[in-house]
């Protein structure tokens, strides 16, 4: 029997009973109002079958073996046919005797109990409150179990969101700390600009006023007149260059449309027509294997070349005669994917492989420029114009050992 807590929610509890004969339909209904069950009434399968259409929330089904048309057994098939019914249990009812034959056939329909006519008012009510607590608990389970698997579901998204959250913080750290590192290279480039504008420009400005100066309280010495202008004319060409330098490095953007199939063969030797002078001057040798057509923007990769050479022969030796060798082999990168690597090697003063990385830099000088000519950009022109390319830039050198320079390009343009 129920106890009395759950007495209390016995007017939430639909029983449905199925018989062919009212005055066992009254009976049943008047013992179970007894104990505040709802009662739902149907006098044969189909009207058992038409009520479970609409209606679900029944706790317990009592069914006559015996009637016409459907019989028990063929109803309770057809109802657990059927998902949202199959939970419901099924006590049959019957008027046979005992017959085991009618028992098996009943549990194997899906019946959950067997009682027989004319049965005992005490006992069916004592079966009916087992079964429909039985019920309830399952019923109460079910209910528990789909908080559980929702809960389950909205914790796993809390989780999956907050990883999402952690991995986008993650994200937002890298893309903050590059950031900062990109604004602390700006800054140092802003650094040394500042330096060049207030040391290296003012440097030819200040000599080409003294030589201004001499020129003024020596104007009856033509030779001496001649020898401050000539002066004159090369701080400001140094100065001319210098800001050309700048305007150069600074104005390099480029768009995907700039890319297009270019032969570095024919780069390559625009750039030595460009430094004719300084060739011959030099009676540099330059030789050149065969270059690779890469997808590239032409005008930067003569600049590339152009200051590339132009570096090997600056930094000559005294007394040696300057030999460039340009070379090029193809290679596959980490990805798999078509590279070339190009070398430009010299046979000059070299450096030290500990300034490997500082000769790249914008305004960074190993040498004075009164030993060699150049603003200290041109270098830091190469580095731009190949990270503009997806490449990659490096120097191999030794003091008085020459100098390699060695650029791996991707053969197609790779978007950034």
């Amino acid at each position: 029997m129920l106890n009395t807590k759950d007495a209390e929610n016995k007017d939430d509890i639909k029983i449905l009973v199925v018989d062919d004969r009212e005055d066992n339909l009254f009976s049943i209904e008047t013992l179970l109002e007894k104990d505040n069950y709802t009662v739902v009434k149907a006098n044969s399968g189909r009207a058992a079958l038409k009520i479970l259409l609409k209606e679900h929330d029944f706790s317990l089904i009592l069914m006559d073996v015996q009637m016409p048309d459907l019989n028990g057994f063929e109803t309770a098939t057809i109802i657990y046919e059927r998902d949202k019914l199959k939970e419901i249990p099924v006590i049959f009812i019957t008027a046979h005797n005992q017959e085991e034959e009618y028992i098996f056939k009943g549990y194997r329909m899906g019946g959950v109990d067997y009682i027989y006519k004319p049965d005992n008012s005490e006992l069916l009510r004592a079966k009916v409150s087992v079964f429909v607590e039985l019920y309830r608990k399952n019923h109460q389970l079910v209910v528990h179990e789909k908080k559980l698997l929702t809960a389950n579901k909205s914790l796993q998204k809390e989780i999956a969101e907050r990883k999402m959250s952690e991995e986008k913080i993650k994200l937002l750290n890298k893309q903050l700390i590059a950031n900062n590192a990109h604004l602390l290279a700006i800054n140092e480039e802003l650094d040394r600009f500042a330096y060049v504008a207030s040391h290296d420009l003012q440097e030819p400005l200040r000599k080409i006023m003294v030589f201004s100066d001499k020129i003024l309280s020596k104007q009856d010495n033509q030779a001496e007149v001649e020898k401050y202008l000539k002066k004159i004319v090369g701080s400001s060409q140094r100065m001319q260059s210098l800001i050309n330098d700048l305007l150069q490095f600074s104005r390099q953007t480029v768009h995907s449309d700039d890319f297009v199939d270019t032969d570095l063969n024919k780069l390559v030797k625009e750039a030595i027509l460009e430094l004719e002078i300084e060739i011959e001057k030099t009676n540099a040798l330059i030789n050149i294997d065969d270059l690779p057509v890469i997808c590239a923007i032409p005008a930067l990769m003569r600049q590339l070349f152009y200051n590339l050479i132009n570096n090997a022969i600056k930094f000559k030796k005294k007394d040696a005669t300057p030999v460039i060798n340009i070379s090029a082999e193809k290679i596959k990168n980490l990805y798999n994917s078509n590279h070339y690597r190009i070398s430009v090697s010299d046979n000059g003063i070299g450096f030290d492989p500990a300034f490997a990385d500082d000769i790249f830099v914008i305004f960074k000088r190993l040498h004075s420029y009164h030993e060699y000519e150049g603003s200290g950009v041109g270098l830091s022109i190469c580095k731009k114009i190949v990270d503009k390319h997806n490449g990659i830039i490096r120097a191999i050198g030794k003091p008085g050992g020459g100098a390699t320079f060695i650029i791996e390009l991707p053969q197609d343009h790779l978007s950034s």
